[in-house]
């Protein structure tokens, strides 16, 4: 089928959603780039007389045919869509269903990751969806790409860039339409004056120079208002940079300000710690008489001193004296060698007894230390009444034999009943024993 705006538009009549018309479309029109720049020119016309589903398949349309131009780096598509890719993305978008909207942005974020479009021309891309979702009533959408002029939900832009966002804007535009016109311009200024091309007839010839002049000034005013808009991006860009520049003076005299009062406070601070640390070390020091960390007898008074003075009282290991220890009814020692004294004749008192008596006899005297000497002294041994050592106790034995032998210790002679050799022999023995 030959090219012709007919032609066109029947093929984007016949568009659908399936992938296969989309690419069928896509590769016909393609063969036609020599035509890029009428059939973008129709395609943005049928973008906006169609309604909302036929928009997205005309931008999956445009999208297939920059891919494939982009990948087989054949331009003619993407310099015919430069200029008018971000307004038709943007009639695409408005009015959408939010179904259709999160596809465009799809879409639009494809381009930006494979790097379809100049950056700026996606910047522009991104600025007209974002400027649709800003006048909406209802919730942002999510920003595209990063974009720092997106509101969605990334954080929106400071109010101090706020107006270098519209310049922005306006430079991107102006760029898109430089990028299509300054090249149509120069590749037709190009095929006129070639001179070995030859110089067609005068009414033709006027005809192509006239056309020339056109795209001349379109490409003139395409760049006269992108430098306008270039223009007025480097004033408010000047206009932040110079009042950053004046909080910068000013934010760092109150630097300076702050360190040397800083420093003035750290100077001080120490100053205090060392005249605690002083302190610390006077009240470990000796105090001299009159001093109120001194007591009676000069000396510094010192924790150990309360310990000693709240340690509770130990009974001392000084034994109580034999009488406290002598039973009440117990007979002395007098006594007891008295007793012993009438009831056997030759028996003498005991040795316990004697030494008693001599330590009851003898003074203690009171010096210093005798309290831990008498601690460390056994105590004397005594002897009860009724014990094997006492005066008592050997009475008590004579008793136990005169009752137990009647016939001894009654006064009559033992060897009465015994023969008289026999008692003689006896008497002989005792006497020569004594």
């Amino acid at each position: 089928m030959a090219y012709t705006d007919d032609a066109v538009k029947a093929k984007l009549s016949a568009l659908n959603e399936t992938q296969e018309s989309i690419v069928t479309v896509a590769q016909w029109v393609m063969f036609h780039r020599r035509h890029a720049d009428r059939t973008g020119t129709l395609w943005l016309q049928r973008l906006k007389d169609s309604g909302a589903n036929k928009r997205l398949n005309l931008v999956y349309l445009a999208n297939e045919v920059a891919q494939q131009s982009k990948a087989r780096k054949k331009d003619d598509f993407l310099i015919a869509f430069s200029p008018i890719i971000a307004e038709a993305t943007a009639i695409a978008y408005k009015g959408a269903t939010n179904e259709v909207q999160q596809k465009l942005r799809r879409v639009v974020e494809v381009w930006r990751q494979r790097l379809i479009f100049e950056p700026t021309i996606q910047e522009a891309i991104e600025a007209r969806i974002d400027e649709l979702d800003k006048t909406r009533s209802s919730g942002k959408k999510p920003l595209i790409g990063g974009s720092l002029f997106s509101s969605s939900s990334g954080p929106s832009a400071p109010p101090e860039i706020q107006p270098l966002v519209t310049l922005q804007i306006a430079v991107s535009k102006a760029v898109a339409t430089t990028t299509s016109a300054v090249p149509t311009a120069d590749s037709e200024y190009d095929k006129l004056t070639d001179p070995s091309k030859p110089t067609p007839t005068p009414p033709v010839h006027a005809a192509r120079l006239s056309a020339l002049l056109k795209n001349l000034a379109n490409a003139e005013g395409a760049v006269s208002e992108s430098i306008k808009a270039r223009r007025g991006l480097l004033d408010g860009l000047e206009r932040i940079i110079e009042t950053n520049r004046s909080a910068l003076a000013t934010e760092e005299g109150q630097k300076e300000t702050l360190t040397t009062r800083k420093t003035a406070i750290e100077s001080k601070k120490r100053e205090v710690e060392d005249g605690i640390m002083r302190g610390l070390s006077a009240n470990s020091t000796p105090a001299t008489h009159g001093s109120p960390f001194a007591g009676s007898n000069g000396r510094v008074a010192t924790p150990n001193d309360n310990a000693d003075s709240e340690r509770p009282h130990v009974e001392e290991l000084t034994p109580p004296p034999p009488e406290s220890l002598t039973p009440t009814d117990s007979p002395t020692a007098a006594n007891a060698v008295a007793i012993t004294g009438s009831n056997a004749t030759h028996e003498q008192p005991s040795v316990a007894a004697q030494s008693l008596q001599t330590a009851q006899s003898i003074p203690v005297p009171a010096q210093a230390g005798s309290d831990l000497l008498s601690s460390l002294s056994m105590p004397a041994v005594r002897h009860y009444a009724g014990s094997p050592g006492s005066a008592s106790g050997t009475a008590a034995k004579k008793r136990k034999l005169d009752d137990d032998y009647p016939d001894f210790g009654n006064g009559e002679d033992a060897m009465a009943d015994l023969d008289e050799d026999v008692a003689e022999l006896l008497r002989a023995e005792s006497g020569g024993g004594r």
